[in-house]
């Protein structure tokens, strides 16, 4: 049932230009998507939203934009040419590979053949720079974009004026020659991260990793994840990476399990005191207040962007009798309204075009005057397109249209001066299957009245 479900939400996104398999035309190329129009939409969104509640609804995180390519010694002082390597091992009949910690026994899952001896093998992308490959040209893709922040943390410092504690926030794309990525768009060797470092005392950082937790745990609800869906795990001591004092994990249950969507880590002084050390460069904070001089420890959260649109596609997924629907929270939904004439005459589409013209500025919508009205909602059901507005007979007599809601299917008719305002209250106040019932109808009066002020 698990794979069933995963291959109609493949097939959903393929069908309404969500996600499309990387080069397709040339048979494609393993563990590599591209975004369609929609996809686009949703990713950016997402980014969007948690650039918001980061930075810009924050006073205490700057944000950072930093290169993919950087000075190889950043490598050798974070352990990655050490640690970040994966045992594994191959399959002697089918040369399939894998994980060791992914096979039980000494068989292939696939065929029954022999495995070879576990060997070593380093999940970063290696290429060369300048016009000479040789060793002294050799660098790296970066496999994660903390440690630009970490090489950063001066240059954000002085110009910013911050006093810890303070968080440097960071979206940028990540690359890792994973042996055996899958499920999607779930493990991808070219993803982007969602990263913010938060700098504090050493002695407040447990109080830091709660709070932490918390907010995380939050914003996966404020973008219409279920909570029931989300579960927090704790790395038992086995688990810890080389850098971590501690380490819990954001779960989401996927249709092929509990699976890692974003980690908050207690790094400790791991990270500043190793580029301090490689680098000559004192990675310190000093206190004007308390005349104290020391090395922040960092509250990481690490999140996956292409880990949080499955997450919000397999949420949203929903087969009904008569139709297939993605409910997505109206934040992330690549598309606020579908703007329809009910009939191609008596002036109803030159209407719906010039609301589409008007609320574009505000919204994302999309204008369709093709087929029947009822499979024009379906195919924005499948988009995830929370509100649907109608133009028909009654708007030539009063002015009126109907919005749908998608989650419920009920409808109202609202002046077309409302829409802004009413659309904005819907989306504000957006509960999965509640329909228009939780829109405060007070506040809607007090909108319209602000906005003919």
């Amino acid at each position: 049932m698990a794979e069933d479900l995963m291959n109609k939400l493949i097939a959903l996104c393929k069908r309404r230009g969500i996600v499309f398999q990387s080069s397709e035309i040339y048979g494609g190329i393993s563990s590599c998507w591209d975004y369609g129009p929609l996809g686009a939409e949703i990713k950016r969104n997402i980014k969007d939203y948690w650039w918001k509640t980061m930075t810009q609804f924050r006073s205490d995180v700057e944000g950072l934009d930093s290169a993919i390519l950087m000075h190889p010694k950043i490598w050798e002082a974070s352990g990655h040419l050490e640690h970040f390597i994966d045992p594994m091992v191959e399959c002697k009949k089918c040369h399939q590979r894998f994980k060791l910690e992914d096979v039980e026994g000494s068989n292939c899952p696939n065929c029954g053949g022999e495995f070879t001896e576990a060997r070593q093998f380093n999940l970063m992308f290696k290429t060369h720079i300048g016009p000479v490959e040789d060793s002294s040209s050799e660098i790296w893709l970066r496999p994660e974009t903390a440690q630009g922040i970490y090489v950063n943390f001066l240059n954000v410092l002085s110009p910013s004026r911050q006093k810890i504690p303070f968080g440097i926030a960071q979206i940028g794309k990540a690359f890792r020659n994973e042996i055996t990525p899958g499920n999607f768009i779930f493990r991808t060797r070219e993803f982007e991260q969602m990263e913010m470092q938060y700098f504090v005392h050493p002695k407040e950082a447990d109080k830091w990793l709660e709070y932490w937790k918390e907010q995380r745990l939050k914003w996966y609800d404020e973008i219409g994840i279920r909570s029931g869906k989300l579960r927090m795990h704790q790395h038992g001591e086995d688990e810890l990476a080389h850098y971590a004092v501690s380490a819990f994990d954001i779960e989401y249950e996927f249709p092929f399990g509990w699976k890692e969507v974003e980690g908050i880590h207690n790094r400790g002084d791991f990270d500043l005191t190793q580029h301090t050390e490689f680098s000559d460069k004192k990675l310190t904070y000093y206190d004007d207040e308390t005349k104290e001089r020391f090395i922040p420890y960092i509250i990481e959260t690490s999140g996956g962007i292409d880990r949080t649109v499955l997450v919000t596609l397999v949420d949203a997924y929903e087969e009904e009798p008569e139709r297939v629907v993605l409910k997505l929270h109206p934040r992330i939904a690549p598309v606020k309204a579908g703007i329809f004439p009910l009939v191609n005459r008596d002036g109803m589409p030159e209407i719906a075009m010039k609301i589409t013209e008007s609320m574009k500025y505000d919204f994302r919508v999309f204008f369709d005057k093709g087929g029947a009205v009822g499979r024009r909602y379906r195919r924005q059901d499948e988009a995830g397109t929370p509100y649907s507005l109608t133009v028909d007979s009654q708007t030539l007599e009063d002015e009126t249209v109907t919005i749908r809601e998608r989650d419920t299917m009920e409808q109202i008719r609202v002046k077309i001066d409302n829409l802004k305002v009413k659309l904005e209250l819907l989306m504000d106040n957006y509960k999965r299957d509640k329909g228009f019932s939780v829109v405060d109808e007070k506040l809607f009066h007090e909108g319209i009245k602000q906005l003919r002020e």
